[in-house]
């Protein structure tokens, strides 16, 4: 047997060993058997959980294969390497197994929420009715259904290019199953949505990309060092990632930190956390020591600590598994409807005082706006020490951007924005035609290529390569041309208010992200086109930018006037759930809010027009110089100046008779 089996098999043991004392810990390996109650049997109530881990261990090996082809190994412009191309078709397989085990997760699921064994509910209508009509059931046909596309699109992908958006999908595969669990019940669910969304992807890359790792050390396949030194830059942040949800889903879960050694739920997350720092010591011991040994060819010192953090990660997934089959603890939560929807009371009645001083964690938004200071910070102290220099204008635009975007989604402007129409498109408005201007004014993929350095082997793809990539691409240039972004920008409005998807959005947290995020990125792409400084496929010349502004703010205007005029209120469903009392009615609101985007596009344009206005002086400033420059060196300062002297030369030349 080769010491890559060996090490599979020790580690899918320690993953079972752990789930199996995770359930017992829990009490839910033998619980008590009511008399009269249904009992599925304990063939359903083992094949639930190792279908789960199995379906996650797949889940987070699918991702370590792709990430290896795509990001580790290094490639030949776009082209994956050999080693590469099989971590792709290796994925295959290993999406099938993923699908299956999701298969096998509805059939168990089946069985145990109807109290039956498995041949008693095997039967087209039982499977179908809870594959399509229960959310963890419908959950878990996405990961089938997902998880054979990637197996399919997987066998044909030789560039680094398809490798990515592959990447990109299994991680997005990832998330519906467990965000219709515990999550989804929790009181708190919108901290408990999002912490679980970045807890899964941190640690699916950080697990799957070690054990892929080591895998390609077992098979003594060449760049190990490089594709180890990238990883373990990596590994850091997805520690750190792993580490900050985890804390803030155990918050939107216990009701008081004696929970931790009270109750079952707090024991198994207390063991989790001890497997956490762990592997922080085992990730820092790598660091330190297996790397330089590396770099010595001397590979075995890193295939024995990987082996060891690897048989604790998947310890650490049994776990995992074995907490979403535990219950969490119960606590009081007000008996208020408006509570189940929020996560939080329905606030006071609306003062500017409440709206600065009422602050509401949003995590999604919060690591979004520090991940965007972050890094333009991290690029600006790059060139500082470089000795580069970079305007003082585009920082100060770039940080009032965030602020704006981190006051939208964190103070209480969030709060009433989710109980009255009014302020919501107040925050629509500003999220959609304020912030972009500031963030596009920027710079920020100027300065991403100017602070990041080349890939240091030719013809790979490093951050800075990706980039330029993507700037070429063909759907880069697509959405930016200026009807696509147009299009985006204003129809988009209409498409969301005017039709149910308004009040889909609002009643999940998910929902609710996907809408903010559109009006982030669907701002930010319209405004590129117009006043963007960074470089981009479609540029138009100053004239055609003000036409395209001026074409577009009166369709806001429309909308708005559309909205005043309506007799009946959009999403009534949602906003009389909430049963406020206070303030105008939810017809007068909506007015209300009409006449907000009817009013509010004056200031982003006003903005605009100033932005054009100071960009189109710089480059009739920076043409002028660049002619007076050519002029200087005799080359001459302007074309049709230069055609007209030559044609004068000519003439005289021909009257003298030459």
């Amino acid at each position: 047997m080769t010491r890559a089996a060996r090490l599979a098999l020790v580690t899918a043991a320690a993953a079972i060993a752990a789930l199996v004392l995770g359930m017992i810990a829990g009490g839910r390996a033998f619980p008590r058997i009511i008399p009269g109650l249904p009992d599925a049997g304990a063939v359903v109530r083992w094949g639930l959980p190792l279908s789960k881990l199995l379906m996650d261990a797949a889940g987070v090996i699918t991702v370590g294969l792709l990430l290896m082809a795509a990001a580790l190994l290094p490639n030949d412009k776009g082209v994956l390497g050999k080693s590469a191309v099989e971590y792709v078709k290796a994925a295959s397989w290993a999406a099938l197994a993923w699908a299956g085990a999701a298969f096998l997760s509805i059939v168990f699921g089946v069985a145990d929420s109807m109290g039956r064994s498995v041949p008693q509910i095997l039967d087209r209508a039982f499977l179908t009715s809870y594959a399509t009509q229960t959310t963890q059931g419908v959950a878990l046909t996405l990961v089938v259904l997902f998880g054979v596309a990637i197996a399919l699109f997987s066998r044909g992908a030789i560039t680094a290019g398809a490798a990515a958006g592959l990447l990109v999908f299994a991680m997005v595969t990832l998330l519906p199953a467990p965000l219709t669990g515990h999550t989804s019940s929790s009181p708190n669910h919108d901290l408990a949505t999002s912490s679980v969304s970045l807890h899964l992807l941190s640690l699916a890359l950080w697990t799957g990309g070690l054990g892929v790792l080591t895998l390609h050390a077992l098979r003594k396949q060449p760049q190990l060092d490089v594709a180890a030194a990238r990883f373990s830059r990596m590994a850091l942040w997805c520690y750190a990632g792993v580490g900050l949800s985890g804390v803030f889903a155990l918050v939107a879960r216990l009701g008081a930190v004696s929970d931790l050694w009270t109750t079952e739920y707090g024991l198994l997350a207390v063991a989790k956390i001890v497997l956490f720092v762990l592997l922080g010591y085992i990730g820092y011991w790598h660091r330190q020591r297996t790397l330089a040994d590396l770099e010595a060819r001397k590979p075995r010192a890193f295939t024995r600590l990987a082996g060891g953090e690897m048989v604790l990660m998947f310890a650490t997934i049994g776990v995992a598994v074995a907490l979403s089959r535990t219950p969490p603890p119960e606590y009081s939560v007000p008996a208020d409807r408006a509570f189940d929807l929020l996560g939080f009371p329905l606030p006071p009645p609306l003062t500017l005082g409440n709206i600065f001083s009422l602050w509401w964690l949003d995590l999604f938004f919060a690591v979004v706006a520090a991940v965007l200071a972050g890094l333009y910070g991290a690029g600006l102290l790059r060139l500082r020490r470089r000795g580069d220099r970079w305007s003082w204008g585009r920082t100060a635009s770039w940080y009032i951007g965030v602020a704006l975007l981190v006051f939208c989604t964190q103070s209480g402007l969030a709060r009433y924005a989710k109980v009255m129409f009014d302020v919501h498109m107040i925050e629509h408005m500003t999220l959609s035609m304020v912030v972009p201007i500031f963030l596009v004014l920027g710079g920020p993929v100027t300065l991403a290529l100017r602070a990041l350095k080349p890939a240091a082997r030719r013809g790979d793809r490093g951050p800075r390569e990706w980039i330029t990539t993507i700037l070429h691409s063909r759907f880069t240039k697509v959405v930016t041309h200026p009807v696509v972004a147009t299009a985006i920008f204003v129809a988009s409005t209409y498409a969301l208010y005017f039709t149910p998807l308004f009040e889909s959005a609002m009643n999940e947290h998910l929902g609710h992200i996907w809408m903010t995020l559109h009006f982030l990125i669907s701002g930010c792409l319209f405004f590129w086109v117009i006043i963007g400084v960074d470089p981009g496929p479609n540029r138009l010349p100053y004239v055609w930018r003000l036409l395209m502004l001026f074409v577009t703010m009166p369709f806001h205007a429309f909308f708005g006037i559309a909205l005043m005029m309506m007799g009946s209120v959009i999403a009534s469903g949602w906003y009389e759930q909430l049963g406020r009392t206070w303030g105008d009615t939810l017809l007068q609101t909506q007015r209300d809010g009409g006449a907000i985007a009817w009013g509010f596009g004056e200031i982003p344009t006003l903005i605009v027009l100033l932005a054009i206005a100071v960009q189109w002086y710089k480059d009739d400033d920076r043409q002028a110089r660049r002619a007076d420059r050519r002029a200087e060196r005799g080359a001459g300062g302007d074309p049709e100046l230069d055609s007209y002297n030559a044609y004068l030369a000519r003439l005289n030349r021909a009257d003298k008779g030459e």
